[in-house]
């Protein structure tokens, strides 16, 4: 949206707004710096970065109120589970409601009248019409660009290439619970570091919520980041072979999801499962 923004084949954005987990890979902080200086700035569209804090160091500090990850559980009785997915609300929705505010001049708790308000531009395909939502609260008043000019993923991921964007990277936490096996394999093969990283965190919350041990609450189970709830360097995460696809009986719907991952992910404020691209914000007051 940004790239068609800036090139007049969408009106022109007041804003664009990135909401930062504090835990995106390197990768994608590095693509928004260029998209700010290639794009955005010769386009006069300022780029907005908030943030509620960073998620892995919350995760694991007692002393924070921390929004809890869709962790994957293996219960006492070795059953499965998973834990509430908060995140989202926290470090998505919540800090560009936040900027939204500031914009319009009506920072939290000030009272916003009702003809206030911006038209939000949310990155969602024709694919993922399904997705495509009404805002929850009367100033935000969110539109569809991409479905409104019919297009598709593909067509998305044409004219990033285009545009000298082809390598356009997927925003998401490094650690996402949703991620499919072929995320955190590329994260393991691409990037030693943040696997080392990823391989860390999940070790440290296999008691779960920090905060809530520290309470005395403790989780009655084991957390786990990968969804056959091992450790998430023993996970079976390379792409199983056909025989061992008929071995194990899956379904073929449920190997996709295996290696791509919940297919919304966490929808719409952030990550989308499957192949690499980026959700855009945009706003017009």
């Amino acid at each position: 949206m940004l790239v068609l923004a800036a090139a007049g084949e969408l009106p022109r954005l007041d804003y664009a707004i990135f909401a930062d987990t504090g835990w995106e890979p390197a990768a994608v902080y590095q693509h928004l710096d260029r998209v700010e200086k290639e794009i955005a700035r010769p386009a006069v569209i300022p780029i907005l970065r908030v943030s509620s804090g960073n998620i892995r160091d919350d995760a694991l500090d007692p002393r924070h109120r921390f929004a809890s990850m869709p962790l994957h559980i293996l219960n006492r009785d070795g059953s499965p589970g998973m834990t509430r997915r908060q995140c989202t609300s926290e470090y998505k929705s919540k800090p560009i409601k936040k900027q939204i505010r500031s914009l319009l001049g009506y920072p939290y708790p000030a009272r916003i009248p009702r003809d206030v308000f911006v038209e939000q531009w949310i990155g969602i395909s024709t694919d993922e019409f399904h997705r495509a939502k009404d805002a929850d609260v009367r100033y935000m008043r969110n539109r569809f660009p991409l479905i409104e000019a019919g297009l598709t993923r593909d067509d998305c991921l044409r004219i990033l290439t285009e545009h000298g964007f082809a390598s356009t990277p997927k925003s998401a936490c490094l650690g996402c619970p949703y991620h499919g096996n072929a995320q955190w394999r590329a994260i393991r093969d691409g990037s030693p570091a943040e696997w080392a990283d990823v391989v860390a965190f999940d070790h440290a919350i296999r008691a779960g919520n920090a905060r809530a041990n520290a309470d005395g609450n403790r989780l009655l189970g084991q957390a786990f980041l990968h969804r056959s709830r091992l450790p998430l360097d023993q996970a079976p995460i390379d792409r199983p072979t056909a025989q061992e696809r008929r071995a194990r009986q899956l379904p073929l719907i449920e190997a996709h999801e295996l290696e791509d991952g919940e297919p919304d992910g966490c929808s719409p404020w952030a990550c989308r499962s499957g192949a690499s691209t980026q959700e855009k914000f945009g706003l017009t007051a």
